[in-house]
């Protein structure tokens, strides 16, 4: 059993077409409504590919209800507090060639009621996984937070997590990010902008990124799975690896990242076998359409490559 957390869950609208011409009718080829958030895209990424999971989250109002129904329709168990705002809707657009044009909505504010009920229900997910009998090694925290949870609100959550025996990833960034570090997450996944943010220095080459995360682990993390886009990943804890994974055409890379760490926790969460995990299933959903997560069969591990020798001079693209 792993749990995921989304203290700010979305629906997701994905409009493909050609070619986005601004200002003008355009018409989409293609469109998709899915369940959105970074760690209700974790619980999907793993329910598809097998593993039991429980996604806990707020919902509110029809965007709300109709979230857990789709979630629900796929076999997810969600564990979801009532909260008297409305769930977001976010849109993306996606263009032939792979450009992908994403517009946000800021989400509901929690009051500090519905912020301790959804910290409440964190603690109860982990006890009822393991009062059925399910082995809960794994939460994992994903994405922003909403307004009315202040940054350190991770950090209660990772506490309470070791407290209750289990491991924790989170999948965050900025003060959120760095005010959780102290309380020492099991893994942290930044991407490369997000590296950077966290050490307030460009991110040029592998090397930079390989001394950025060490940076955080420094300040507590104990491991770092950072995702560099198409140069691939990197796993940074006692030991280092790098890895990447081909692509033949990206279609959309919405929720690409979220299920990369579904199949780096999905594969234990450490070592090498579990990064070559987390780039097969990152490299899988950039080539499906919306934010579509990856099967086993969509899955190309023997395609990934991963070393220990760290490409460090290697200049990072974008």
């Amino acid at each position: 059993m792993i749990v995921t957390i989304t203290p700010n869950p979305s629906l997701d609208r994905t409009y493909e077409l050609g070619t986005l011409v601004p200002g003008e009718v355009n018409r989409a080829s293609h469109d998709r409504l899915d369940p959105g958030g970074k760690g209700v895209n974790v619980s999907r990424a793993l329910t598809a590919a097998g593993h039991r999971t429980s996604a806990v989250l707020p919902l509110g109002g029809l965007s709300g209800q109709l979230l857990a129904d789709l979630l629900r329709r796929q076999g997810i168990d969600v564990a979801a507090v009532a909260i008297s705002g409305d769930t977001r809707i976010n849109v993306s657009i996606a263009e032939d060639g792979g450009s992908l044009t994403k517009i946000n909505a800021v989400g509901p504010e929690l009051s500090a009621a519905e912020s301790a009920a959804l910290l409440a229900l964190v603690r109860d997910a982990q006890k009822t996984g393991q009062g059925t009998g399910s082995d809960v090694r794994w939460l994992a925290c994903c994405g922003s937070l909403p307004r009315g949870l202040a940054p350190e609100w991770y950090a209660e959550v990772v506490a309470q997590v070791h407290s209750g025996g289990a491991r924790i990833a989170l999948d965050t960034s900025g003060p959120a990010l760095l005010a959780a570090l102290s309380a020492r997450p099991d893994v942290v996944k930044p991407n490369r902008e997000e590296l950077a943010e966290a050490v307030g220095r460009p991110v040029r080459t592998v090397g930079d990124a390989v001394d950025a995360a060490g940076e955080l682990r420094e300040r507590g993390a104990q491991q770092v799975l950072a995702s560099l886009g198409a140069d691939g990943m990197l796993l940074v804890a006692e030991e280092s690896w790098y890895g990447s994974a081909p692509v033949a055409a990206v279609r959309s890379d919405v929720g690409a990242g979220d299920a990369s760490l579904a199949g780096f926790l999905g594969a234990g969460g450490t070592g090498p076998e579990a990064l070559v995990a987390a780039l097969a299933h990152g490299a899988a959903a950039v080539q499906l359409p919306g934010s579509l997560m990856p099967t086993p069969a969509h899955l190309d591990p023997a395609a990934v490559v991963v070393t220990a020798d760290l490409p460090l001079d290697r200049p990072l693209r974008g």
